[in-house]
């Protein structure tokens, strides 16, 4: 006879996606410090300014492992946040093309990240989706599914590479 816990978070339970219709995603947040300004804005995000930044990371696979999970949090954490805070935390995105990066790297190199895109908050979603994850969930046989950047609690913007449903 199995345990409680094994029969829960049995293969034959969780694993079949035919049978149940349906797809497990975890999520886990971060918060992080950062600056950016959007090239060609025409409000007030045109200049240099910052947001206290909360990234969702969702992240899927084909199966969960034996305890039932899709990846234990902290490697989330160890793999993704780790990520933002040693490469964007309290540091400015500029866009590789913003006619104002050589004046600003000449006043502060160190905190500046250049990016191949507009730092909007749905480019940034789509490029730790694209480009970051992949490259941090190596050999994990994770997927990062969708990434959803909050400005401000009121204002988000969520990459995805399928039809993900929000909670």
């Amino acid at each position: 006879m199995h345990s409680a816990e094994s029969s829960i978070f049995a293969d034959e339970n969780m694993n079949d996606k035919q049978k149940t219709g349906g797809r497990i995603v975890v999520t886990r947040y971060h918060d992080i410090s950062m600056g950016h300004r959007v090239v060609g804005h025409e409000g007030k995000c045109r200049h240099l300014h910052g947001h206290n930044y909360r990234i969702h990371f969702v992240c899927s696979a084909p199966e969960v492992d034996g305890l039932g999970r899709i990846i234990d949090f902290s490697e989330i954490k160890t793999r993704l946040c780790a990520w933002l805070e040693l490469h964007w935390d309290h540091r400015t995105l500029i866009w590789e093309a913003d006619p104002w990066l050589p004046a600003l790297q000449a006043v502060e190199e160190e905190s500046i990240v250049v990016v191949p895109f507009n730092p909007t908050a749905e480019a940034i979603a789509r490029y730790l989706v694209e480009q970051i994850a992949p490259c941090a969930l190596t050999g994990s046989g994770v997927t990062l599914v969708a990434c959803k950047v909050e400005e401000t609690a009121k204002c988000s913007a969520t990459y995805s590479l399928e039809s993900v449903q929000w909670v």
